[in-house]
């Protein structure tokens, strides 16, 4: 169990609404920090904090994709929703995509991470990747 949720996102951390909602949504007692993608990698890798067990959450694959590339380890991410917006195609009820989502998915896969395509933990697992390739989804 996590004692951290760390939201990684360039653009929701310059929203000081956004932060704001976001920590107000955590569960009680949970320590939520809403940091750009540059101080979630210092953060990863400073030493002070080794022993807290995180939650990352990211809004876009490519926030995680980046991370990952600055040598955060990532062996398994989630993807539970992404909202539908103009220049996205609906890959299911809970998750739309664009080219470049699909090009972050795939390298990601190339790292080895575990793409794990479910909106709740009772849902089954899917891999996203195969998802995409079944509905012939663009890149």
């Amino acid at each position: 169990m996590p004692n951290r949720i760390i939201i990684c996102n360039d653009d929701v951390y310059n929203d000081e609404v956004r932060r704001t909602l976001l920590r107000q949504a955590a569960p009680p007692g949970m320590k939520v920090n809403v940091v750009n993608i540059e101080k979630a990698v210092a953060v990863y890798h400073n030493p002070q904090y080794q022993n807290e067990t995180v939650f990352y959450l990211f809004t876009r694959p490519q926030d995680a994709l980046a991370m990952v590339k600055q040598g955060v380890k990532i062996t398994t991410l989630n993807i539970g929703g992404m909202a539908w917006r103009p220049g996205k195609k609906q890959l299911t009820k809970a998750v739309s995509l664009d080219n470049d989502d699909i090009h972050a998915f795939r390298e990601l896969d190339k790292l080895g991470v575990t793409l794990d395509l479910r909106v709740v933990a009772s849902d089954p697992s899917i891999n996203i990747l195969e998802k995409i390739e079944e509905q012939s989804f663009a890149e």
